[in-house]
C-alpha cells in the first residue's frame, strides 16, 4: 500500500531528512586515509543522537550498526570494523537514516579518500548524475519507470552497470514502504509504464552503480554485497517528496 504524506508529515520528513544531511557532512568531513569504518560509525551515532534522532539502521533486521559502509567494490550494507582501515585511494559509500517524531530520512553519498584515480571520479560524478536525472522525473502524473529509465539510461550511455538486486522505495512512517522504486527498467517495462506518480508520495532514489558487471553476491557475514567481478561500485540517495509543483529533495 502506499501512503500519500500530508504537507505537516513532509515537514516531519524533512526535519528527520536534515538530521541525516548533518551526520553526512560529518562524516565526509572525517573521512581520510587511517580512519576505521567503526570510527565513522561512533561519530554517526553520536551526532544523531544529540540532534535527537535515532539511527534509523541500528537494529533494523538484526543490522548491528548506525551507517551501512561500502568501500571500492563493495555495493551496500558493509558492517563497520576497527580492522576496516581507509587508504587513499579508495572511494566509501556512507549510507545513512534517521528515525525523528514518528518518520524517517534516508540518504547516501559516495566520498573519495585522498585522491582517487579518473575512473573513480567518473565513476561518482554519473552516478550521482543519474540520480537528479531520475529525481527530476518524480512529478505528478509520470511514471515510477520514467525515473527508472532516465537513471538506466544515464548509467548505460557512460559504459556503466546499474545494479539490478538492489532498488529505492517508499519511505514515511516505515523505512521502507511501497513503492520499490527501480534505478533500471524491468523486464518487459517500457517508457511510461509503471504506476503513477502523485503528489503526496515520498521516495527514497538510490542508484548504485557498478563500473563492470551488474552482479552482486552478498558476503559471509550476510550483510555486505560486493561487485562480482571485483570492480568498483558507488550509490547515492536522497529522500524526494513528490509535489504539485515537482519534486522537493528533503535530504538536500
Amino acid at each position: 500500500m502506499i501512503f500519500l504524506k500530508s504537507a505537516e508529515e513532509i515537514d516531519k520528513m524533512r526535519a528527520a531528512s536534515q538530521i541525516v544531511v548533518s551526520v553526512l557532512e560529518r562524516l565526509k568531513e572525517e573521512v581520510k586515509a587511517g580512519v576505521s569504518t567503526w570510527d565513522l560509525d561512533r561519530i554517526a551515532e553520536e551526532v544523531s543522537r544529540r540532534e535527537g534522532a535515532t539511527p534509523a539502521f541500528k537494529g533494523y533486521r538484526g543490522y548491528p550498526a548506525s551507517v551501512c559502509f561500502a568501500v571500492n567494490d563493495e555495493v551496500v550494507h558493509g558492517i563497520p570494523s576497527r580492522n576496516k582501515i581507509l587508504n587513499d585511494g579508495d572511494i566509501i559509500s556512507l549510507d545513512f537514516g534517521a528515525y525523528l517524531d514518528g518518520f524517517y530520512g534516508d540518504s547516501a553519498i559516495t566520498v573519495p579518500v585522498g585522491k582517487v584515480s579518473a575512473l573513480a571520479e567518473r565513476l561518482l560524478r554519473v552516478t550521482r548524475d543519474s540520480l537528479y536525472k531520475g529525481i527530476e522525473m518524480a512529478r505528478p502524473g509520470n511514471r515510477l519507470f520514467d525515473i527508472s529509465r532516465a537513471i538506466q539510461s544515464c548509467v548505460d550511455s557512460e559504459g556503466f552497470s546499474v545494479v539490478r538486486a538492489f532498488v529505492g522505495h517508499g519511505i514515511g512512517r516505515k523505512l521502507h514502504e511501497d513503492p520499490q522504486v527501480p534505478n533500471f527498467v524491468p523486464e518487459n517495462g517500457n517508457w511510461g509504464k509503471g504506476i503513477k506518480l502523485k503528489a503526496g508520495m515520498v521516495i527514497a532514489i538510490e542508484p548504485m552503480v557498478n563500473v563492470g558487471r551488474p552482479d552482486v553476491r552478498v558476503l559471509s557475514d550476510g550483510w555486505t554485497a560486493v561487485t562480482v567481478d571485483g570492480t568498483l561500485s558507488a550509490h547515492f540517495e536522497h529522500t524526494v517528496a513528490i509535489l504539485e509543483e515537482g519534486p522537493r529533495i528533503l535530504t538536500l
